[in-house]
């Protein structure tokens, strides 16, 4: 019987190892980044049995479902695209910039810079949820609801009593959000919606059995689309936290926008690429773009995610900060760049830019959190500046470059959201509007302090392992 056990736990000790053998393969072979691909396979071959769940888990970085969904709906999808196009060249709404720094960006989103576009900054939970659903109350056809996390507290009760009461004067909901995010939400919450009218569904990232435990996948996008007239982009999600009512976190700083004008219609053809994937189906919307009576501003969607051809989201970003000239300033809740970001950011601080960046004090991720302390000497050398918040949580995510140029949405700086999250960001320039950033970012800046070399170098030995093992992770994150 002994004979029989040790040769039955030898065959699970070699099969382990072949499998990870195997993965460590597939991993060289299909990852994204060679950091990401190394601590894969050192730990597929060392480490297999523990490594190998993970990898079916964390370990995919192309989301090939949504891919092969979008193919199947791609002649819809792109005949909306291409009448959209044709759409905001007939009304001039398509401008091209004239700044070639920021063509890069067309080509990413594949679609123009429009102009007639007036975007309202909307600080923290208070303000952008009043307006939520001030226009949610003004709706006359449809509403488009897509958050990542949605609770069933307070706030997101509030938000499906309005919109139950929209659909009861006729009015059409799709509301998504992600499985994931939202994995606290119960059956009763979203039985309750269905049952009132509401087209409701989660993303669906583990549908089918070769995705059932794929984890890994997030949609981060928050959306809300009123009519195909207004929309809502940014860092909020649907719960009682982002009102500041969390015991932990206390005050909440987050940043949503609202936008109208053309680019309402470019942030709708984000959501209908996500619906698709769900229901293989597409709603009739309102795609005619119509300019905004309140600003002139020009902005550009840009959706990415791991469905992409390219890293989009990854490369804007290192193209964003290589355009700035004489000022960047950004915020975001965590701070994990990969290499070609620490470059471009050391790059920027080397000529003379004024980089500054403001990371939270408080996480709610312990490794982020870590891993962003080994990244400060090697940016703080080159001149840049780190602060830390520490009024409460800081989640928003935003960007000011020069003085002209504003970026805000649900992209942070890390490898997360340059590779494994679905996300949306909008890019406007316009001076007035870079200037109402440039006083919000202030008044962060106000309620943090900045970080030395000396933050990290005065820790402890255990600390400084903890940061350096957990760097060794921020490729997997």
């Amino acid at each position: 019987m002994l004979e029989y056990l040790q040769f039955f736990w030898w065959m699970i000790v070699i099969i382990f190892h072949i499998l990870g053998v195997i993965a460590a393969i597939d991993a060289i072979m299909k990852g994204r980044t060679a950091q990401g691909s190394i601590a894969w396979a050192i730990s597929l071959l060392f480490f297999p049995y523990l490594a190998l769940p993970m990898y079916y888990i964390f370990g995919s970085r192309r989301f090939y479902g949504y891919v092969i969904a979008r193919r199947s709906g791609d002649l819809e999808i792109n005949n909306i695209a291409k009448d959209l196009l044709s759409k905001l060249e007939e009304n001039n709404f398509s401008c091209n910039d004239p700044d070639t720094n920021y063509k890069v960006v067309e080509e990413l989103a594949q679609m123009p810079f429009t102009c007639c576009n007036n975007a309202e900054l909307l600080i923290n939970g208070e303000a952008t949820f009043q307006s939520i659903f001030k226009e949610i109350e003004t709706a006359e056809d449809y509403i488009l609801i897509q958050f990542y996390t949605v609770l069933d507290d307070t706030l997101g009760r509030k938000l499906r009593e309005h919109l139950i009461r929209k659909v009861q004067e006729g009015i059409r909901v799709y509301f998504l959000y992600d499985e994931i995010g939202s994995k606290q939400l119960p059956n009763s919450y979203i039985k309750e919606s269905r049952k009132n009218g509401i087209k409701i569904s989660h993303f669906k990232t583990t549908r089918g059995w070769t995705n059932r435990l794929r984890l890994n996948f997030r949609n981060h996008r928050k959306i809300v689309v009123i009519d195909g007239k207004k929309a809502y982009v940014g860092g909020l999600n649907v719960s009682n936290k982002y009102l500041g009512t969390h015991p932990k976190y206390g005050f909440w700083r987050d940043t949503h926008v609202l936008v109208e004008g053309p680019s309402v219609q470019c942030v709708q053809l984000s959501f209908i690429a996500d619906w698709y994937w769900v229901n293989h189906s597409v709603p009739e919307l309102n795609w005619q773009p119509k300019a905004s009576k309140k600003g002139n501003k020009r902005m550009i969607i840009l959706p990415s995610g791991p469905a992409d051809d390219l890293e989009t989201c990854g490369i804007f970003f290192v193209h964003a900060i290589n355009s700035a000239r004489h000022r960047l300033w950004i915020v975001t809740s965590y701070f994990v760049p990969d290499q070609q970001v620490i470059s471009a950011l050391q790059l920027a601080a080397l000529r003379g830019v004024d980089v500054k960046i403001i990371i939270p004090q408080k996480s709610d991720l312990r490794i982020t959190y870590l891993s962003s302390y080994s990244y400060l000497k090697e940016i703080i050398r080159t001149g840049a500046k780190i602060y830390r918040y520490i009024k409460g949580y800081l989640h928003q995510k935003a960007m000011l470059i020069d003085d002209k140029v504003a970026v805000l949405g649900t992209a942070n700086l890390d490898n997360r959201s340059f590779r494994i999250n679905f996300e949306i960001n909008m890019l406007v320039t316009d001076k007035d509007f870079a200037a109402e950033v440039e006083k919000m970012m202030e008044d962060d800046l106000s309620h943090s302090f900045q970080v030395g070399v000396e933050d990290y170098e005065k820790r402890t030995f255990w600390f400084k392992l903890a940061v350096r093992i957990a760097r060794l992770f921020a490729p997997l994150q």
